[in-house]
């Protein structure tokens, strides 16, 4: 079904959204992203001396691309801090996520991998180097090296992945080319890593209130639905004409929302009644009262297509057996980012801080 029933987000839709970095009492900043325009104001003083970077540090944008020659290069990396269990997993497909939404094909992968003193038994270092094996083999992709250390200080197991992919240089696709007018489509499924993390940290509670069975089905959600869109990224990419493609991930699907408007300089208006949540999340969402606007997202993707170019998309994904609904369209920028409620306009909130720290 290519565009699946709505779920209803209840009274936790627009609640704890931040709209820029805040800072504690102590004047520290808090868990999660710095805000935007704390990184642009850092982005700003980056220098570019080398031409062959064709896409470097920006708001907006999932990975680095370089041109060597024939091809670009996809440079991605990215930690998993949030979970202990399956880190090794997480870390190939959240980076090999950022470089297939670019329209490249992951090929390359090195992994930091950061132990802690005092609680690393062999057995952990061969787990998680045995989940990155995995996923790499799983992807096609070649593990081709990093560095494994017991680290001072740390209280718990830290996967700093870096992926490497490549990609025809007629087939990229940036964020920045998106338009007013433009439809946002959503592939997949709100919150999937964030409804897996949660029954994974906090399974004990959880059986308490909805039972093992339950549980073992949102736990699963890591590999079913799943938090790859490595696959339906690159047939995207090969169905239809895309202008701009991105994994929200931290912050959930709003903040990848304000990302992507932030790539083009346009306005974005959501229409939440067409984003699918599944059953599993929503019920974690309101026993935790959490928004899954703004819960940690890989396994959905976001394309922008022009109105021409939606069908073959949708149709596309239908017969790929992949869910998919528009959610969204592109306006002009001084229209702002906003949320379509009861018939009103309201701000999109951003999360700079997921709604995972609130509970974990």
């Amino acid at each position: 079904m290519c565009q699946p029933p709505r779920r209803d987000f209840g009274h936790a839709v627009g609640d704890g959204g931040k709209l820029h970095t805040p800072v504690g009492d102590m004047g520290y900043l808090p868990v999660g992203k710095l805000s935007m325009e704390h990184l642009e104001k850092l982005l700003a003083s980056v220098e570019m001396p080398d031409p062959r970077v064709v896409v470097g540090p920006r708001i907006g944008e999932d990975a680095a691309v370089l041109d060597f020659g024939e091809k670009y290069l996809v440079a991605k990396t990215d930690p998993i801090t949030f979970t202990v269990e399956r880190i090794g997993w997480y870390a190939v497909n959240v980076n090999a996520n950022d470089v297939a939404v670019m329209g490249a094909r992951p090929m390359w992968f090195l992994a930091t991998v950061l132990l802690p003193e005092g609680k690393t038994s062999p057995a952990l270092a061969d787990r998680i180097f045995e989940d990155i094996r995995l996923a790499c083999q799983e992807l096609g992709v070649s593990l081709c090296g990093g560095h494994i250390e017991v680290t001072f200080g740390l209280p718990r197991p830290i996967v700093v992945g870096q992926m490497l992919g490549e990609v025809r240089k007629d087939k990229l696709i940036r964020n920045d080319r998106m338009s007013v007018g433009d439809d946002i489509v959503l592939i997949g499924g709100v919150a999937v890593e964030g409804t897996s993390v949660i029954a994974r940290e906090k399974t004990e509670d959880l059986r308490r209130t909805f039972g093992k069975r339950f549980v073992d089905r949102a736990k699963g959600f890591l590999t079913a639905p799943g938090i790859s869109v490595v696959r339906a990224a690159l047939h995207a990419a090969e169905s239809a004409r895309i202008n701009a493609m991105h994994d929200p991930t931290e912050g959930g699907l709003a903040t990848g929302l304000h990302e992507l408007a932030a790539a083009s300089g346009v306005g974005i208006v959501l229409n939440p009644q067409k984003v699918f949540v599944f059953p599993e999340t929503e019920a974690i969402c309101k026993h935790y009262q959490l928004d899954p606007l703004g819960l940690l997202a890989s396994g959905a993707l976001l394309a922008v297509t022009p109105p021409d170019e939606t069908q073959n998309l949708l149709r596309a994904m239908k017969k790929a057996s992949i869910p998919c609904s528009i959610i969204g369209k592109a306006v002009p920028k001084e229209q702002g980012i906003t949320i379509e409620l009861e018939g009103k306009l309201k701000p999109l909130p951003r999360y700079d801080s997921d709604e995972l720290t609130r509970i974990l």
